[in-house]
């Protein structure tokens, strides 16, 4: 039976000073992989790599504003550079602006295309053209794009949000055939996360009492609750082990798959 042993691989995740990004940095350093924080949060995302050298492990921090192709490309050069290399990828930078659709904001469905989508395909091709033979790393790896249980349930209140994370999951299948038929030796696929009560989750959870579509917060997440064949809702960890999961050699056969790890709520 293969492991989840990630020593000797160096990952480099999104968003990672914070949230989900931190808790699937933390999950990926005790796997034993090297662990680069990249985000936008520059004194957290030091905060949340030097916690994680706390406990004995690699891991470091890049500045990285993934909607920003050159910041990709300088990111990657800057990991493989210290590092030696680059072999997982974890795409879960992304924002989620509540609104209904009567009442749209053009800016906010552009603001999340812009982090959700284009920063997702961005890392893609800078991990593949690192990745893939003759890249600056090239031994292949393993690419971890985080879509949302809304690109799989109509919940009101984030049509924008769950047209992104839609996006993310085509995405990730695309890219898994292109990187299968030329050879990169790199597997792509995503995981819907369900709601974590993160800062991102509660702040959900808030937005969709505001716009009026529940009288309180309680009632707001008993809904996602109620759904929820599991009867909860998810953790951090739920999230990150999947992640470390998909990133490890026992995930040597799967690509292009999108995992819900949403308590059965998407099914």
């Amino acid at each position: 039976m293969v492991s989840y042993d990630l020593s000797g691989r160096t990952a480099l995740v999104t968003g990672g000073a914070q949230g989900l990004g931190a808790g699937m940095a933390e999950a990926l350093a005790k796997a034993g992989a090297t662990v680069v924080i990249a985000d936008v949060q520059e004194e957290l995302g030091r905060a949340t790599a030097d916690a994680i050298k706390q406990t004995g492990a690699t891991a470091g921090f890049v500045r990285l504003d993934v909607t920003d192709d050159a910041g990709w490309e300088q990111a990657v050069a800057a990991v493989v550079g210290e590092h030696g290399g680059l072999d997982v990828l974890v795409n879960n930078a992304g924002v989620e602006i509540t609104g209904l659709l009567a009442d749209l904001d053009p800016a906010h469905v552009r603001k999340m295309l812009e982090v959700n989508v284009l920063g997702t395909a961005l890392g893609v091709k800078h991990a593949f053209r690192a990745m893939r033979p003759g890249g600056a790393a090239g031994n292949g790896g393993s690419i971890v794009n985080i879509s949302s249980v809304a690109a799989t349930i109509a919940f009101p209140g984030i049509a924008g949000y769950s047209a992104t994370k839609s996006a993310v999951d085509r995405l990730t299948r695309v890219a898994a055939m292109e990187a299968g038929k030329l050879g990169y030796g790199v597997r792509v696929n995503c995981v819907y996360p369900g709601l974590v009560p993160t800062q991102m989750g509660n702040q959900l959870a808030n937005d969709v009492v505001e716009v009026g579509l529940f009288p309180s917060v309680e009632e707001a997440i008993g809904a996602v609750v109620g759904q929820t064949p599991a009867g909860r809702l998810g953790e951090v960890a739920d999230m990150a082990d999947a992640v470390v999961f998909l990133a490890s050699d026992a995930a040597r056969f799967i690509t292009g798959a999108g995992l819900p790890v949403d308590g059965g709520m998407g099914m």
